[in-house]
């Protein structure tokens, strides 16, 4: 791809102490209105115009944009063969990465890279906002700067945070915990199943015992294969045998993940438990997702969800639907045994689900 690439020195009388690579995928942040008023990509070579503090971290900037800024809702495989690649090429040069991204898919796009850069031992920051970089009250200038300082934070000389984060509005969380929740808000995503990993203010202030440690010698592995041959079926009430049926009988489909109430119960009928046999039977791997922020899938725990269990529905645990999804097509297309698969889909492999599930 033909990338756009910025180079910055925010390090005005000073010998550099640290380097970041921001990557801009597209979205509101990377945002700023014309002299029409329209929207239109923001140039970062005028950066440091727009946040002048920069210029306090001493810190090299680049910042590497996509050819063409992509509207989140229009992420797809590739896109996250195109990041992860790039912090994969670049790894050994910069402290931290910050990933400039819409907030539609964000949560998305760091569940499934947290699975695709095994061994990750630096940042990388997911961050956007919800008004232009330009705008007066804009989040922009607080997102971005609180990431690029997240990114080169060290201890020992080691990172504070070497894992896939999303910062938003003051909250650190992990990237395969958060999911978005406000469109019109500045709190845009949470993490109800797992603390926030820091939270800016004076200071900021590091959940240390919630963050993944970091692990001495451990190298960086780039698994760009993928597996979109799944989908997700919310349930509802009345929902009919033949919505189901035809979801569970679609060409070519491998995985779906079933969205199901509270601590993963679903229908008792006939038709839908029989119906789910069948499709395990013939191959389907189905992980229980609740449908609750906060919830976490028990199966058995209730009669409605003994039947899903007894015929080989997998539990997700406290797992995201977000999380769920882009685990399913990375497992999918890097596993080949179906044993193996169904034993990680129901294990953690990069802290998006507790270790305990059911």
């Amino acid at each position: 791809m033909n990338y756009k690439i910025v180079r910055l020195n925010t390090a005005s009388r000073q010998e550099i102490e640290h380097a970041v690579l921001i990557i801009y995928t597209g979205g509101t942040l990377g945002m700023a209105y014309d002299e029409q008023g329209a929207l239109v990509p923001f140039n970062f070579g005028k950066i440091l115009e727009k946040i002048p503090n920069l210029n306090n971290l001493n810190i090299s900037i680049t910042v590497i944009s996509f050819p063409e800024p992509i509207d989140s809702s229009n992420i797809n495989l590739q896109h996250w063969v195109d990041m992860a690649y790039i912090i994969y090429e670049n790894y050994d040069t910069y402290d931290g990465f910050v990933v400039l991204h819409g907030t539609d898919t964000m949560a998305y796009s760091a569940s499934m890279l947290s699975y695709m850069l095994k061994g990750l031992n630096k940042p990388v920051i997911f961050t956007g906002a919800q008004l232009p970089i330009s705008a007066m009250r804009s989040d922009a200038r607080e997102n971005l700067m609180t990431s690029l300082e997240i990114a080169i934070s060290k201890v020992n000389g080691k990172p504070v945070v070497p894992e896939v984060c999303i910062f938003f509005n003051h909250m650190l969380l992990r990237g395969n915990r958060a999911k978005k929740v406000q469109s019109v808000h500045f709190d845009a995503f949470e993490s109800e199943n797992y603390p926030p990993l820091a939270e800016s203010g004076i200071v900021i202030d590091y959940n240390y015992a919630s963050i993944r440690p970091y692990e001495e010698g451990k190298k960086l592995r780039y698994l760009n294969k993928l597996d979109n041959n799944v989908m997700v079926l919310k349930l509802f009430p009345g929902i009919t045998e033949n919505v189901v049926r035809h979801c569970l009988e679609t060409k070519g489909l491998k995985g779906m993940v079933l969205e199901t109430y509270g601590s993963g119960n679903s229908p008792s009928e006939d038709w839908f438990v029989k119906a789910m046999e069948e499709a395990v039977d013939n191959g389907l791997l189905i992980l229980n997702v609740s449908q609750c922020n906060g919830g976490r899938v028990i199966q058995g725990r209730y009669q409605t969800s003994k039947d899903l269990k007894r015929v080989g529905v997998l539990s997700g645990g406290d797992i995201t639907t977000e999380a769920a999804v882009t685990k399913m097509m990375f497992l999918l297309a890097n596993e080949t045994d179906e044993t193996e698969i169904k034993r990680k889909m129901m294990m953690p492999l990069a802290g998006e689900m507790s270790v305990l599930s059911q």
